[in-house]
Order: structure tokens, then sequence, then C-alpha cells
């Protein structure tokens, strides 16, 4: 039990957990997002057409809404909700590639700074850059 206690409480199992909990939140939204908001205006745009209504019955049989073929237990393929399944994955993607490019660029340490010394051919010594004599055993740096 000691075992999985500690197991259960390392940073990574804990930053895992959060991310599961913030992940299905954030998969809420986003499904919100699709739905109330850019399915509307798409739908309205492509001559009022309500994507959650685009289905094919399989009974043969004509209904005006999913909800009226669901209720009359007709075999359906539900390729409006699949448009908006699809256009879900491709927001959760295009954020989780945004926030991921960003945790990249803040990852990125800087160039080191350029040298400003050098190493004495002589007697191996760091001298300044643009030093032309060195300092340690005088020789001539400027050939």
């Amino acid at each position: 039990m000691s075992e999985f206690k500690e197991f259960a409480m390392k940073g990574n199992v804990m930053d895992m957990a959060i991310g599961i909990i913030i992940g299905a939140a954030f998969g809420s939204i986003v499904n919100s997002l699709v739905k109330d908001i850019i399915m509307p205006p798409l739908g309205l745009i492509l001559g009022r057409v309500n994507f959650t209504d685009l289905f094919i019955s399989l009974d043969g049989k004509t209904y005006a809404s999913l909800a009226e073929a669901q209720a009359a237990a007709a075999p359906t393929i539900n390729y409006g909700l699949f448009i908006n399944t699809i256009i879900n994955f491709l927001i959760v993607a295009l954020a989780i590639f945004v926030v991921i490019r960003k945790i990249n660029e803040m990852k990125k340490k800087p160039a080191p700074p350029e040298p400003n010394t050098k190493e004495c051919p002589y007697c191996k010594e760091t001298i300044p850059k643009a030093a032309v004599k060195c300092s340690h055993c005088t020789s001539d740096l400027s050939a």
C-alpha cells in the first residue's frame, strides 16, 4: 500500500491527473463552441443546413429530423454529427498545437554569448580576444 501511495503521489502522476481533468473540461468547451457558435452560422451560409439533422435512414423511410428517426428506432448513419466531431477534433488539435508550440518556444535556450577571450598560442593562457600581446608571456600576437 505504501508503494502505491508513493507512486500515486509522484509529480508525474499528479500532473497527468490534472491534465486529464482540464482536458475533459476543455473538450466540453470545444463541443459547445462547435455546436453552439461555429455550426449555426456555417449551416446558415450553406443554405440553412442543420448539421445535426444530416443523416441517412437505413430503413428506407423518410424522417423530418434525426430526433424523429431515433424516436422511431430507425437505423441511421449520422454524417452530420460526424462532421461536428471532425470539426471538434480539428479545433482541439489546433489548440494543442498552439500550446505545444508556445511551450517549446519558452523552452528554447538563448544562444550562448560569443566568447570575448582567446587562448594564447604560446603559453595557452586565457587572454582578451582583442589583445595583440599576451599579458602572461609577453608574446607578440599581431601576426
